[in-house]
């Protein structure tokens, strides 16, 4: 493992262009549950189609809204973990460093990450079910006047105002999705960190940057469908092999 690491501190020396692609792994190490552990709450009761789709949100607003209330609390008390801080840190060693993420959460935005792209959006943020001010129309809801007993509607329409994610049966944000697969076939290096490979779009990234020559490195204690295409394979955490990359990267 020692030699994986250095080979792939050498390979991040020599890149002019990065790019990192993350899952839900990395949140997992601060404690965030993934979208299948939170089965052990409200989802053990209900199935996706009932709490993530638009057509259950104009079935059952105030069901939607309260399940990700409750998502929001557990992502709330979490704080970035060794492996955000990790690439954070790469930013100081290479100039073109862009994490691409299919975490809703803002943990690389709390770790110091300057430039992001959410492909399945923010949590933290709520838009109107509409868009009626184009996409996406973000609504700060701390403005808007409500009752605890109700969900919120758009100022400017007067619709439902939702979270800010991408749910099944639609898709991601156009602008996000073109820039990550931009990004993976201009890149020299793809970091994909935490990901199963098994949610797509964001799945075919790696592949469309192996395709354009790019070498791509895994971090993952598990293996996934991007093992099979990986040049690196880091056996391991994003907490306990990131920072190793970095220290051997700061000794070139």
């Amino acid at each position: 493992m020692i030699d994986l690491i250095q080979q792939t501190a050498k390979i991040i020396h020599k890149a002019n262009s990065i790019a990192i692609l993350t899952g839900a792994g990395v949140s997992k190490e601060s404690g965030v549950p993934t979208f299948r552990d939170a089965m052990d709450g409200l989802w053990a009761q209900y199935n996706p189609e009932e709490l993530a789709t638009p057509f259950a949100f104009e079935q059952n607003p105030k069901l939607v809204w309260d399940w990700y209330q409750w998502r929001r609390q557990l992502v709330s008390g979490a704080k970035p973990n060794a492996g955000h801080i990790a690439l954070t840190e790469l930013e100081q060693h290479k100039d073109s460093v862009v994490v691409i993420t299919q975490n809703v959460d803002d943990l690389h935005e709390q770790a110091g990450s300057t430039d992001i792209i959410h492909l399945h959006g923010n949590i933290a943020r709520n838009k109107c079910f509409d868009d009626c001010q184009g996409e996406p129309t973000i609504i700060d809801i701390n403005t808007l006047e409500y009752d605890a007993d109700t969900v919120p509607r758009c100022p400017h329409c007067n619709a439902y105002v939702r979270p800010d994610v991408v749910w099944f049966h639609e898709g991601l944000p156009s602008h996000a999705l073109n820039r990550a697969m931009h990004l993976s076939q201009t890149c020299d290096v793809m970091l994909v960190i935490g990901t199963s490979g098994l949610v797509s779009p964001a799945s075919q990234l790696p592949s469309m940057a192996k395709r354009s020559g790019a070498t791509v490195i895994e971090v993952n204690p598990d293996y996934s469908m991007i093992t099979r295409i990986a040049d690196i394979k880091l056996d391991g955490k994003s907490g306990e092999m990131l920072p190793k990359v970095i220290h051997a990267l700061a000794t070139l």
